[in-house]
């Protein structure tokens, strides 16, 4: 009777996944190129100046990611001086601990750090900075061989700094996260701020193009921190400036309009200040929750036309919360039209989003009824039993010092696990115009860029699986009475 050898056993099953350290930019290019399910590519401290995009089209398993991280974290800078840096096709890839800047002489030649595209299912993006990029985050469908859509469903960024150090002076869209199409992304504990397009409009993030149940949870959006404010800057958004037809799911035809953009979204605890118009636009964005958040020196909150709906409760902002162009929401307890002098009273400074407490907020504990969709606050600590505090932070169990900010582990612990996809779903809005009073959407209902559409976004290769090393490790690893006794 024939046995197995043990040496067969013990290979593992994943076409030998392994542990790939690199220091230079041929090696991470060589790791990227011969990636497997379950590799872990491994960036050594020091700088990693690269001139072209870098492809990543082997396919990852959500049991066996692919992970690049750095050996230290943010102690591996990686300089794009390329229109795309990382360029993800492929699924369950994971980008953790990193420091990534685009170095371009121009700003339109580095539009994305990370362009997530197709079936590039369970994208995840942790514990990394990324800095002056059009759009540190794209992510839209591609056709397949067969002509079909497929979509970035289920991706993750949590824990990350999202910023640019000059206003970006380029003819294409700025938004730090831009996630066109693609259902159950959740974005959370993430800093974004700094950003503004010279002579247009930012947003710090949107999902829209026809996705679903997306999640914005515990992020500071600050959209003017470090810098002087200038032009016009929008926090958080379903929807955004509009899609054009032909790029929306799902039917991806010019003839059927992009209404709603996005659907059954959520965001709650999110912190949102000093921005010049709206602190969250819900555009065309079908059954949004927008639930206990602070929105400091901002316009307000956008339900805008028809297919906007939703509820809002337990927010505590400075301006209100408006149904617009036939949009609407139902209210429940929220707090709005609070005075600069209440914020800087209450907080250390508001502005920059730093909301150590400093005086008494006893007019916001205890005043919101309880959600079943709020069970933690920004600091994420479990909300009690019984009335919440109005707001991102439940001051009821004292001060979270959330001025230490989410990337650097200041509002909570990381999260180390698979993509969240249970809480929430992204709101749809379509529509090229304004997202709040008096500000005009100068889109053209499409997302224009070096990467208009997801029909234009199509990855030819790159990061593609070698072939099986079986024969040749089989040859060297069993001794050669065994090899015989298996002819």
């Amino acid at each position: 009777m024939r046995t197995t050898p043990l040496v067969l056993l013990l290979l593992p099953l994943s076409g030998f996944a392994a542990v790939k350290s690199v220091s230079t930019v041929a090696e991470l290019q060589s790791a990227l190129a011969s990636a497997k399910a379950g590799d872990d590519i491994v960036l050594a401290d020091g700088t990693y100046t690269v001139n072209a995009n870098l492809n990543c089209a082997a396919e990852g398993t959500d049991a066996q990611p692919i992970t690049v991280r750095a050996a230290n974290r943010h102690a591996a800078l990686i300089r794009f001086n390329a229109v795309e840096g990382f360029k993800v096709s492929g699924r369950a890839w994971v980008f953790d601990g990193l420091t990534i800047e685009g170095i371009c002489s121009r700003d339109q030649d580095c539009e994305h750090a990370f362009h997530v595209t197709g079936h590039a299912e369970g994208f995840v993006l942790r514990n990394s900075r990324v800095r002056d990029f059009n759009a540190q985050l794209k992510v839209n469908a591609t056709k397949n061989a067969s002509g079909v859509y497929e979509m970035p469903h289920r991706g993750l960024i949590e824990h990350n700094d999202l910023y640019d150090t000059h206003p970006r002076a380029t003819g294409t869209p700025v938004t730090k996260l831009n996630i066109d199409t693609g259902d159950d992304w959740v974005v959370r504990d993430n800093e974004l701020h700094d950003f503004s397009k010279q002579g247009g409009i930012a947003y710090g993030a949107f999902m829209k193009s026809g996705g679903k149940r997306g999640l914005f949870e515990r992020n500071r959006v600050v959209c003017a921190r470090d810098l002087p404010a200038s032009d016009t800057r929008i926090g958080l958004s379903f929807g955004g400036g509009g899609t054009g037809a032909e790029f929306c799911a799902p039917a991806f035809d010019p003839t059927v309009p992009c209404d709603p953009e996005h659907s059954d979204g959520v965001m709650r605890n999110n912190i949102v200040a000093n921005c010049s118009d709206v602190a969250v636009y819900l555009n065309r964005a079908a059954r949004t929750k927008v639930l206990f958040n602070t929105f400091i020196g901002t316009s307000g909150v956008d339900f805008r036309f028809a297919s906007s709906s939703g509820e809002a409760h337990g927010n505590v902002l400075s301006s209100v919360i408006r149904g617009r162009d036939s949009g609407s929401f139902t209210a429940g307890t929220n707090l709005t039209n609070v005075a600069t002098a209440t914020w800087t009273a209450w907080y250390t400074a508001p502005l920059q989003g730093d909301l150590t407490l400093k005086g008494s907020v006893s007019q916001l504990v205890g005043a919101a009824s309880a959600n079943s969709s709020v069970t933690d606050d920004f600091c994420q600590r479990p909300r009690p039993a019984g009335s919440y505090t109005l707001g991102a932070l439940e001051h009821s169990l004292g001060d979270c010092k959330p001025g230490s900010g989410p990337s650097d582990g200041g509002t909570g612990t990381p999260d180390a696990g698979a993509p969240d996809s249970g809480s929430g779903t992204p709101d749809s809005g379509t529509g090229v115009s304004d997202a709040g009073p008096g500000a005009t959407d100068a889109g053209t209902g499409t997302d224009a860029g070096s990467n208009p559409g997801p029909g234009v976004d199509e990855d030819d290769g790159g990061c593609s699986a070698s072939p099986g090393l079986w024969p040749i490790l089989l040859a060297l690893l069993l001794p050669l009475s065994l090899r015989r006794r298996l002819r």
